[in-house]
Parts: structure tokens; sequence; C-alpha cells
């Protein structure tokens, strides 16, 4: 069909099967209805952007959802903007366990994995 019909274009992250298990056993721990994981980008970090992560109640007008496995994850349009195409992975290594974005926009990242540059 027409190009109406394609969604190449469509900015959406993705949310890996271990960051889903992890948020919802976050949830879990919270007991309270209607949580989301919020993720957001600011200025800051080792290398110009910074990733952010809560648990978050609210949708705003300017927010996007996307969902897996029973779990939401919430983004602002600005935000989205810089992470478009990107999946939120939950990682547990020897030296810990965090939430990590596998960023296709990102030019470089830091060695935390926490803050990148475009």
């Amino acid at each position: 069909m027409g190009d109406s019909s394609d969604t190449v274009e469509e900015r959406t992250i993705s949310l890996s099967a271990s960051a889903a298990k992890r948020i919802a056993w976050l949830l879990e721990q919270e007991a309270q209805p209607g949580l989301m994981l919020r993720v957001s980008v600011s200025g800051g970090g080792c290398s110009g952007f910074q990733y952010g992560f809560s648990l978050d109640d609210m949708v705003n007008p300017d927010d996007r959802t996307f969902e897996r496995d029973g779990v939401t994850a919430v983004i602002d349009e600005v935000s989205l903007d810089l992470l478009a195409g990107s999946e939120i992975d939950y990682v547990e290594e020897l030296v810990g366990a965090s939430f990590q974005v596998k960023n296709p926009n990102a030019a470089s990242s830091c060695g935390c994995g926490a803050s990148f540059s475009i």
C-alpha cells in the first residue's frame, strides 16, 4: 500500500523481557496501583545527556506510553526524540544491576552507560 501504512518514522522505544520483569518486581514492592517506569533524558552526565529512571503514576499531555508483559514505560516527547529506536534493558553484572539504554542515536556513551552524546 502507500506510505500511510508504513511506520518506519514511528518514534518508539521498547522494553526487553528482563526490563519488563524488573519493572514488574519493583511495582510489586511498591504495592501502589498505576505506577509506571518513567524514562527521561536530561542535560548533564559525563557525555552531555544522562538517562533518568523513576516510578511515576502520572501521564502528562506530552508523554507517550509503551507496554510489554503487563508493565508500562512512559517517556516525554523531548526525551523520545533522543531515544527513538532505543531498547530499555535491565542488566545484572558482578558490579551491580541497573537499567541500561541501547540507544542507536548515541554517537558515544560513557563507560558507566548512564550518559551519552549525539
